[in-house]
């Protein structure tokens, strides 16, 4: 199922598709997260969130959860089911098809290299696990939800990593892309 996954995402992923994906993810950076950035610390009253921490413990969590307040805690859980459903699809289709078409200037088309366009699906997906843990602990709090806020902070771990490595794969595919070019023009 994954290969087909990647596989899909190499067919559509032409070098107007990341270019296009590039602007996209540039103009929602620069003029989305400024904006939701400050509404967050504004209806939470502080800077702590389990989504833009890397490590966190239950403990934390309930900590942010009473930090926050009913209203900060409402709050949280709006931000989660709306502008968290589109960021995700917005840094994931950026990250696959910028790493699918870099992969394929870089790599052999039967190189493990073209999986590399899973890790950021997969980011997208711990983070929209994310979402739905951190949310279920602010809806319940302050009742405990067990399981669930042991979870959540290892999906936010997991989400990091593959954002992260997500990156880092488009930065070491580019930087083989472009020696393969300077390669073959010599």
């Amino acid at each position: 199922m994954w290969k087909r996954v990647s596989d899909w995402v190499h067919r559509i992923s032409t070098g107007w598709a990341a270019l296009a994906a590039l602007v996209i993810f540039l103009l929602f950076t620069a003029l989305v997260l400024p904006g939701q950035a400050s509404r967050a610390e504004a209806n939470t009253g502080n800077g702590d969130s389990p989504d833009m921490s890397f490590y966190y413990t239950a403990d934390d969590l309930y900590q942010m959860a009473e930090g926050y307040g009913e209203e900060g805690r409402r709050a949280y859980i709006r931000a989660r089911f709306t502008f968290d459903l589109i960021w995700p699809l917005v840094y994931t289709i950026f990250l696959a098809t910028g790493i699918s078409w870099l992969t394929r200037q870089a790599f052999a088309p039967g190189s493990r290299w073209q999986l590399a366009n899973l890790a950021p699906i997969l980011a997208a997906l711990f983070d929209y696990l994310e979402n739905i843990s951190t949310s279920l602990v602010m809806m319940r709090y302050p009742i405990s939800t067990a399981v669930v806020d042991v979870l959540a902070p290892l999906f936010t771990m997991i989400k990091w990593t593959l954002v992260s490595g997500s990156f880092l794969i488009l930065l070491i595919s580019g930087a083989a892309a472009g020696w393969r070019w300077v390669r073959t023009r010599k």
